[in-house]
């Protein structure tokens, strides 16, 4: 199912985000230009069009309410540092594996908040990205990894308890570099970890309310 970029009303505008429906039954709703008190008005016409898409859950941004958001995008920032005893072997994504690590992928961060479900189109956008890898130890998976530049955009583990070592691997691609990476305040297993290896919160990318 494809996003809608721009999808005017009478109302406003909005950007529908609808691929993670088929998927997760969630639809997102990004307020783009609005009267206030239009607002209601305008999010009821982008529901009603996402629930006769399927969604089941549906959240929207882009109006700060001065109220707290049921999920909050945090930014966070550090530096890539490489601890020698945690280093493991580096396979990076081919045409002939995207399949694999994307089914990995899909499966790892099915129930990860503000995460995005791949599809076959998005293989070949793996694969020239240079950024995705599989992470072994000793011919065991122990994970994946997807960076782009010095943005993380997602580690997941197979093996429990690898998650330092997975991001530790990944982080010696760009020794010394500083990092950036964004997760949903809600992942509180991943920010535990980021934050054991000295990443901080550098601001807010996103607040989303949940549409009642």
């Amino acid at each position: 199912m494809k996003d809608i970029a721009i999808f005017p009303t009478q109302y406003g505008v909005a950007s529908l985000i609808l691929g993670e429906i088929p998927y997760r039954g969630e639809a997102y709703i990004r307020v783009q230009d609005v009267q206030l008190n239009d607002l209601p008005l305008l999010l009821k016409e982008c529901a009603d069009f996402c629930r006769a898409c399927g969604a089941e859950t549906i959240f929207w941004t882009g109006v700060d309410q001065g109220i707290e958001p049921d999920m909050t995008v945090l930014r966070m920032q550090g530096s890539a540092w490489v601890d020698e005893g945690l280093l493991q072997q580096l396979f990076p994504v081919t045409a002939a594996t995207a399949g694999k690590w994307r089914n990995i992928y899909n499966e790892k961060m099915r129930g990860v908040p503000q995460a995005t479900t791949l599809s076959f189109s998005d293989e070949p956008r793996l694969v020239e990205s240079s950024g995705a890898y599989f992470i072994h130890h000793a011919g065991e998976l122990l994970g994946i990894g997807w960076l782009d530049g010095c943005h993380l955009l997602a580690i997941a583990s197979c093996k429990p308890g690898s998650g330092a070592q997975i991001l530790h691997t990944m982080m010696s691609l760009i020794p010394g570099e500083e990092m950036t990476l964004e997760v949903a305040d809600q992942n509180l297993k991943a920010i535990d970890l980021y934050k054991k290896m000295g990443f901080i919160a550098t601001g807010i990318v996103s607040k989303w309310y949940l549409l009642k």
